[in-house]
């Protein structure tokens, strides 16, 4: 199979469906980038996470509706990712309902009303990069690696609304619309993640924490370090339930305590893994490039269809765990103050015989199918001359060659609509 083709295969993750987890509960899976459960109480109902749109909020209420009329009491945001807190008002229908978060839950892609030091055109951007917003469905974006390729985007973060309970406790318990949920700090794709057991049932909502993908310890639209430690941690914490029951906030929900107990297994181990091979390698004196090669996960691993890198990737997530922990500085003294990108460009260019020749040897590496060696290239030619349209166009061909290359959605859907800004510029 082609990386596509394994793409496409993985969209059967997202097929549009509201499944039965269990009595009085059910879960919309496919219906936008992230997953709303409805839990149905004595005096009302229970929602956990909201969707990234109005749009699509409104799309899976009216599946709900089909089901029951009560109304909402109560809604649980697992962390603050906009996929999950943006389809707030539509389920809430204009009444006075109770909002659940952990007591720092603050968002760097929704306005919740704290300060936000996050550069936020630039986060925009990258996000729309990263999610393919704007290619075409199913040719170009086949789906976002953690949801569907084609969904609803109209309201996009406009439908949230603020906490108005902030649980500060590792653990409680509460009982809501006669319904008692246990609620546990589990920081790990954010530091205010939360997850919701639901003992009657042995379900576990365990947010972003899981999903079937390798996990995106680093997001390329850009994001803070997410603590690798924390998030191990806490799949220990989500293993101590040992539910039979697993809904995630992406993918479809695991069934079975065995088939659980791997899975969450498997994450942790995958993610130890990562931290104990680049410490060692850091240790070794390895720079992050270096490191990016030194770091595989053992084939035990990498063969298992929960760890394949449809959204994180091995190596995004070792750069982050080198900048988090040392910072930016690789270690080597030649980049401490390093030439400028125009100068070393200049330089580069006049060793290899001139701008002519650096063309040439982006063509020829693009004829080759050495796209990486054809991109990096065309950034030298680039830093010469950003508005050259020959290198502009040469460096799309390459963006969309190497796109074809990528199991992974995000990175294919990156490189795809940068591709296309660059030629649009």
């Amino acid at each position: 199979m082609t990386p596509l083709d394994k793409l496409r295969a993985h969209s059967q993750e997202f097929r549009k469906e509201i499944i039965e987890l269990a009595p009085n509960v059910w879960g919309a899976v496919g219906y936008a980038a992230s997953n709303v459960y409805m839990i149905k109480g004595d005096q009302g109902l229970i929602i956990v996470d909201t969707t990234e749109t109005t749009k699509a909020a409104e799309n899976i209420f009216s599946e709900f509706r089909r089901i029951t009329d009560l109304p909402v009491r109560h809604i649980f945001y697992t962390h603050s990712h906009r996929d999950h807190i943006s389809g707030a008002s539509v389920f809430a229908e204009g009444n006075d309902v109770e909002i659940i978060a952990r007591s720092n839950f603050s968002s760097d892609l929704v306005d919740t009303g704290k300060r936000n030091v996050m550069p936020g055109k630039a986060l925009l951007m990258r996000t729309k990069r990263q999610f393919g917003m704007g290619l075409s469905f199913p040719e170009e974006r086949a789906n976002i690696g953690v949801g569907p390729g084609d969904r609803p985007m109209e309201g996009m973060g406009q439908g949230y609304m603020e906490p108005t309970l902030r649980i500060s406790e590792d653990r409680t318990r509460i009982e809501r619309a006669g319904v008692t949920l246990e609620l546990a700090a589990a920081p790990g794709e954010t530091a205010d993640h939360m997850i919701i057991w639901y003992a009657d049932h042995k379900l576990l909502f365990s947010g972003d924490n899981y999903y079937k993908s390798f996990p995106n310890l680093y997001a390329i639209r850009g994001t803070r370090y997410r603590d690798f430690v924390d998030w191990a941690d806490s799949l220990q914490i989500m293993q101590s339930f040992e539910a039979e029951i697993l809904a995630p906030g992406h993918t479809r929900p695991v069934v079975g305590k065995d088939k659980i107990a791997e899975v969450l297994t498997d994450y942790r181990e995958a993610i130890n893994f990562v931290i104990e091979k680049t410490n060692e390698g850091i240790n070794q004196g390895l720079t992050p490039d270096e490191l990016v090669a030194y770091v595989q996960l053992p084939d035990r691993l990498a063969a298992k269809p929960h760890l394949q890198e449809f959204y994180g990737t091995v190596p995004w997530a070792v750069r982050a765990f080198f900048e988090g922990n040392l910072g930016w500085f690789d270690g080597n003294p030649t980049n401490l103050f390093p030439t400028k990108p125009a100068e070393k460009a200049r330089r580069l260019a006049e060793l290899a015989g001139g701008q002519e020749a650096v063309r040439l040897q982006a063509e020829k590496a693009l004829a080759a199918e050495d796209f990486q060696w054809a991109l990096e290239l065309c950034d030298i030619l680039l830093d010469l001359d950003k508005g050259e349209p020959a290198y502009r166009q040469l460096k799309s061909a390459a963006l969309v060659k190497i796109a074809d290359q990528q199991i992974n959605a995000t990175a294919r859907n990156y490189y795809l609509l940068y591709a296309r800004e660059l030629l649009e510029d």
